[in-house]
């Protein structure tokens, strides 16, 4: 029986009209079986069946009080977690899913190409990756630096691109745990062109394989 993932696109601030894309392309990667939902009841369920819950583009407050302490049972319990993107910009109001990610939004110069630097070249979600990655995006900047807390993956090349404001040390993408659980988060994933981009696909299945523990 395939992994399952259960994929969340509950938006309640900024809507990516990437979502729909998102979706489509994470149920293309071979090896899962996706369900979908935007209803945050589906969060107060059980989650114990789920190789991975997967946060696409969520934005603003998603959770129920009971849907809050079922995610983080079960994150705590050995389950996985995957943020992508506006994931950073959710639960402002939720301590614990700070925590849970690593680092959260504060602010994005304009979408435009800059360079990815592979920190850790040995993870799925990088080990197809050259030593400098061109991608377009938006480069999140973060309230505070995850480094030290998380393993940092991928860094942003502040100076291939206008307007970064976090310096030289920018981490872009990064895993790290949570109690028994896996946490992957990558600030990719923009826009609709991301998700039909070979390397981004293989960038996030990595991530999602080695946070359900499928990989290593």
């Amino acid at each position: 029986m395939a992994p399952r993932l259960l994929v969340h696109t509950r938006t309640t601030d900024y809507r990516h009209d990437s979502i729909p894309d998102a979706v489509e392309a994470v149920r293309g990667l071979s090896g899962f079986a996706v369900e979908h939902s935007e209803d945050p009841a589906d969060l107060e369920r059980p989650l114990a069946g789920y190789a991975a819950v997967v946060f696409l583009s969520t934005s603003g407050d998603v959770l129920t009080p009971a849907g809050r302490r079922r995610l983080a049972e079960y994150v705590e319990s050995g389950g996985g977690f995957v943020g992508v993107h506006a994931a950073a910009c959710t639960e402002y109001d939720w301590p614990y899913y700070g925590e849970l990610l690593g680092a959260r939004f504060e602010r994005h110069p304009a979408y435009q190409p800059g360079k990815a630097v592979v920190e850790d070249p040995d993870h799925p979600a990088t080990r197809h990756l050259s030593a400098v990655w061109d991608v377009t995006d938006e480069w999140y900047d973060f309230h505070s630096n995850p480094r030290g807390r998380v393993r940092v993956l991928l860094r942003a090349d502040e100076a291939s691109y206008d307007g970064g404001g976090m310096g030289a040390d920018h981490p872009l993408a990064w895993c790290r745990r949570q109690g028994s659980g896996r946490v992957f988060y990558t600030a990719l994933g923009h826009a609709a062109e991301a998700y039909r981009a070979p390397a981004f696909l293989a960038h996030l299945s990595g991530g999602i394989t080695w946070a359900g523990r499928l990989s290593e």
